[in-house]
Order: C-alpha cells, then sequence, then structure tokens
C-alpha cells in the first residue's frame, strides 16, 4: 500500500479510496451512533410492520430498490455504504461490515449468519501497529483499511456464508452454505469451500426450468 499520504484528504476520503485510515476519526463515530439509533428503531418493530421497516432502511442505506426484506436482527457498521437491489432478501442475523462500499445487485439472496466485511489489517504485525504509536495518543494502535464488495444480480448466498474484502461475486452464482469467499467469483458458477472454489458452471437455462418445475 502506497505510504504518501496526502494531507489534503479527510480519513473518509481515504477510507472509500482503499487506503489507511483512523477508524476513530469523528466522521465515523458520528455515522456509528445515527447507525445504532436506526437500528434500535428497527428492531423495535413487528414482522407485519412492513411500511415502517422500509422507512427506516431507506434512511439507513445508502440505496434500496424495491420488493427487499433485511430479516431481524441486522447488524452494520455505517449503512450509508450499503446499496441493495431490487428483489432482494436479507434473512436474519446477518453482518455487514460497511467501511466501504457493499453493493448488492437484483434477484439476489441472502440466508441467515451471512458475514460481510469490507474493513481489514495488514497481515505482518510490523506493518499492522501504527508506527509510533503510543497510549497517549488518539490515532488508533493498529491500521485500518477497507475494500469495496461487490454481490451481482441473481446471486444466492447460503447460510454462514462469510465474504471477505475486496470480493466481487459475478451474476447469477450461488455460494454454497458454510463458504468462506475469500478470491472474485466469477459470473454463473457454484462454488464452495474454504477458500471457496469454483465447483462447476451454472446453465442459467436449466436453473430457471427446474425453478419453474
Amino acid at each position: 500500500m502506497d505510504e504518501y499520504i496526502d494531507k489534503s484528504k479527510t480519513e473518509l476520503d481515504k477510507c472509500m479510496a482503499g487506503e489507511y485510515y483512523d477508524c476513530h476519526d469523528k466522521i465515523f463515530l458520528e455515522f456509528k451512533n445515527t447507525t445504532r439509533k436506526l437500528l434500535k428503531d428497527y428492531h423495535a418493530l413487528a414482522y407485519d410492520q412492513k411500511e415502517e421497516k422500509r422507512k427506516v432502511l431507506k434512511e439507513l442505506f445508502g440505496g434500496i430498490g424495491t420488493n427487499v426484506s433485511v430479516g431481524q436482527p441486522f447488524i452494520c457498521d455505517y449503512g450509508r455504504n450499503i446499496y441493495l437491489g431490487s428483489n432482494v432478501s436479507v434473512n436474519m442475523n446477518c453482518t455487514f461490515v460497511d467501511c466501504n462500499k457493499i453493493t448488492i445487485g437484483n434477484n439476489v439472496l441472502i440466508a441467515s449468519n451471512v458475514q460481510l466485511y469490507t474493513a481489514t489489517h495488514p497481515v505482518e504485525l510490523s506493518e499492522r501497529l501504527t508506527p509510533g504509536w503510543g497510549p497517549d495518543m488518539e490515532e488508533y494502535f493498529c491500521r485500518t483499511y477497507a475494500l469495496p464488495i461487490t454481490i451481482g444480480n441473481g446471486c444466492w448466498l447460503g447460510g454462514g456464508v462469510v465474504v471477505l474484502p475486496g470480493v466481487t461475486i459475478g451474476n447469477g452464482s450461488v455460494i454454497g452454505a458454510g463458504s468462506v469467499v475469500t478470491k472474485d467469483i466469477p459470473e454463473n458458477s457454484l462454488a464452495v469451500g474454504s477458500p471457496c472454489r469454483v465447483i462447476r458452471k451454472i446453465n442459467q437455462n436449466e436453473e430457471r426450468k427446474e425453478g419453474n418445475a
């Protein structure tokens, strides 16, 4: 990662650019406070309060299409970086760590306990620790950066799937339950495992035929 520090960039600019940023900067604390209040309101709503729930989701997310359901409980960091298309079902107990952008297309199924993580840290300890950090410093003790996640149209993520930072899952792909997706998955693929690997291509015509049977 480029060590050059552009003083003209805000911490939010750095975050969205995939650079090291201060995750405890005031702007992120404001985002989290707002999000926690909205999530509290959302979780207080009954299952059948569809209109009230949509109103909260429209305020919480960066963008939302039509016919979208998000099961309770639901956890996210900022909410503002989450963009959902139309005909999207997010089942209960999902976690979206949206420090960077999470984009989900149309006609997508996300099963229970799915976790989408955009935030990450360097692997090497010498790189992970903030240079010159001390207990009296306001800066966080370790370096953090975030990379976007994209889930294409027509995807299905099975129960307990974990998607790591920077991953794109192509249109029409299915990720098997319990998989950990560490790299991009091409479109129309069935992929499973930890780390997740493609095991075969999906014939979308056959899939539609089976679905209508």
